[in-house]
């Protein structure tokens, strides 16, 4: 009998140039207000403005906070850790893609 496996991918595609306040970004990806106020302040959010009532956000930082909620709550990570997980994460996603384009492969 011929098995066919199927994996169901979910997500949702925002564009870079989407601009997000802190009440959207935090309805977006399901995250307390004090969550998002601890990660800009370790980095891991980079809004751009002087308050956070003038906060905008990218969609970049839409996918980042949403990795910084799982990785706070599946993990139970503070904002510090969170902000090294990440920074981590992000310089192996650096290397992998030096590997691809130097035709190494991953």
């Amino acid at each position: 009998m011929n098995q066919t496996h199927m994996t169901l991918i979910r997500g949702l595609v925002v564009e870079e140039e989407v601009q997000l306040t802190l009440v959207e970004l935090c309805q977006a990806c399901s995250a307390e207000q004090e969550h998002v106020l601890a990660w800009v302040f370790e980095g891991v959010l980079e809004p751009v403005g002087e308050s956070p009532q003038d906060w905008r956000f990218s969609g970049d930082s839409l996918r980042r906070a949403r990795q910084a909620l799982r990785l706070s709550r599946d993990l139970e990570i503070n904002p510090p850790g969170v902000a090294l997980a990440l920074d981590l994460l992000d310089e192996i996603a650096a290397l992998r893609a030096r590997l691809l384009r130097a035709g190494i492969g991953y």
